[in-house]
C-alpha cells in the first residue's frame, strides 16, 4: 500500500443556476488488485462528513465511490448509465440517483486524474449538476495543482 495525496474539488450547481465548491487536500493510501486502483482516506470536516472513510474503486471505465461512518453510501460511476443507491445520515436515508454525463479516467502505476460530471436526483427530484475532479498524486507538489 502507498502514501498518496489525494486532491478533491468538487461543484454542484442547483435548479438556481447557484454553485456551491468543496475542496479537500488530504493523505490517503492506494494499492493496485486485480486491475483495479484502490484509493482510501478520511473525508473532513470542509466536506461536511467528518468521520466518514471513503474509497474509491478506480477501473478502466467505471468509478465505484464508498463510504463508511457517519455517511453511509456507495454509488457507482459508469459514462451514460444512470445508477441508483441508498444514501444514510445520522439524520435519515435517501435515495440517489445519478446520470454520469462524463468520465475521464487516466490512471498510472499510483497516481492519476478521474473527472466525473453527473446530474444528482435525490428521492425523485433533480437536484444538481455536479462536477467532480479527483487528482491521486504521490508528490505533494504535483497534487497542489488542482483543477
Amino acid at each position: 500500500m502507498n502514501k498518496v495525496i489525494v486532491s478533491v474539488v468538487g461543484t454542484q450547481k442547483d435548479v438556481y443556476g447557484e454553485e456551491n465548491r468543496i475542496e479537500l487536500v488530504t493523505v490517503g493510501r492506494h494499492y493496485l488488485k486485480n486491475g483495479i486502483n484502490y484509493i482510501s482516506y478520511q473525508d473532513s470536516e470542509s466536506t461536511g462528513m467528518e468521520g466518514t472513510a471513503t474509497l474509491l474503486k478506480v477501473g478502466e471505465d467505471c468509478v465505484t465511490l464508498v463510504r463508511k461512518g457517519q455517511v453511509e453510501h456507495t454509488q457507482q460511476f459508469r459514462l451514460k448509465e444512470s445508477s441508483s443507491s441508498l444514501y444514510r445520515t445520522p439524520y435519515g436515508d435517501m435515495t440517489l440517483t445519478i446520470l454520469t454525463n462524463n468520465l475521464d479516467i487516466s490512471f498510472g502505476s499510483a497516481s492519476g486524474t478521474i473527472d466525473i460530471g453527473y446530474e444528482l436526483v435525490v428521492d425523485g427530484q433533480w437536484q444538481s449538476a455536479n462536477h467532480l475532479y479527483i487528482k491521486i498524486c504521490t508528490d505533494n507538489n504535483v497534487c497542489n495543482a488542482v483543477n
